[in-house]
């Protein structure tokens, strides 16, 4: 969600300057600063603002740069800030006090200084729309162009996930008869081999490969990344959408490492794992 756009309109000795920036959040938070002549006009460009930005912690600057003849500068009361500097010198002197800074004082009283309010002009409005809505364009723009990049990136992590997977579902069957060999064993060396019961030993090791079994959870995995992917082709808004996805993959891989009972299936799945903590940290970029 982070995004930014500039434009800029040169008419005659005005120039008009939008400046639109943002950062991610899970809301539209948006802070637009406008020329106080122009100020009925805020309700308008949120409105736009809210229809083509959805989401994101935003920045709107809106200026008017005059040349030197057309500024509208400020209107110094020299009668009223004579008066308060001559009551402050005098209180200055009664009290003797430090007599430092009396006119920086006498001008921060009220009314001392004036400014000339500048008044809207349809015309100039028309232009700051329009140079608005080129800098809300290249806003947009941008965030189409990272969007591409952030696209590519998930499409990576996922492949990774299900190359990781591939390895996964060929490691598995393996697991049976590598335990079956090692309780065999362990039994053996315990119990001595004519003191075990094999049909209670078979039930026993049914029993327990069942509950280390992971079909379901490979099942489900692939069925989410798929989901994922499809997702991700979507031109919606589906950040939110892909965050709960993400966090169903998360929960299928964590339970797959609860049952691995492999240290080459634990490996794969801390790698898929590490894929999945870089899928979200992009996710915080997606609308």
């Amino acid at each position: 969600m982070t995004g930014f756009g500039l434009a800029a309109t040169d008419e005659g000795n005005v120039k008009f300057s939008v400046e639109i920036k943002s950062l991610n959040s899970k809301f539209l938070e948006l802070n637009l600063k406008l020329p106080r002549a122009y100020s009925d006009k805020e309700l308008l460009l949120r409105n736009t603002c809210s229809k083509e930005i959805e989401r994101g912690k935003v920045s709107a600057v809106v200026n008017i740069e005059r040349s030197d003849e057309n500024q509208k500068g400020a209107t110094i009361n020299q009668a009223l800030l004579t008066n308060y500097y001559k009551q402050l010198e005098a209180i200055n002197v009664a009290l003797g006090a430090n007599a430092n800074n009396l006119l920086q004082a006498a001008l921060n009283f009220p009314e001392v200084i004036s400014y000339q309010e500048e008044e809207g002009d349809e015309k100039e409005w028309e232009i700051l729309h329009q140079t608005f809505l080129k800098a809300l364009a290249n806003f947009n723009q941008f965030r189409v162009d990272e969007g591409k990049v952030l696209k590519a990136d998930l499409e990576l992590r996922i492949k990774n996930i299900l190359t990781f997977f591939a390895e996964v579902d060929q490691l598995a069957p393996l697991r049976v008869p590598q335990i079956k060999a090692r309780l065999t064993q362990f039994l053996e060396e315990t119990v001595g081999k004519v003191n075990v019961d094999q049909n209670r030993f078979e039930q026993e090791l049914i029993y327990y490969i069942d509950k280390l079994d992971i079909t379901e959870e490979k099942t489900r995995l692939k069925s989410h990344c798929d989901y994922f992917m499809e997702t991700l082709k979507s031109k919606d808004a589906n950040g939110k959408k892909l965050g709960f996805i993400s966090q169903e993959i998360g929960r299928e891989i964590n339970t797959m490492g609860a049952k691995a009972n492999d240290a080459q299936i634990q490996q794969l799945v801390v790698g898929m794992k590490e894929e999945l903590e870089k899928i979200k940290e992009q996710l915080l970029n997606v609308l």
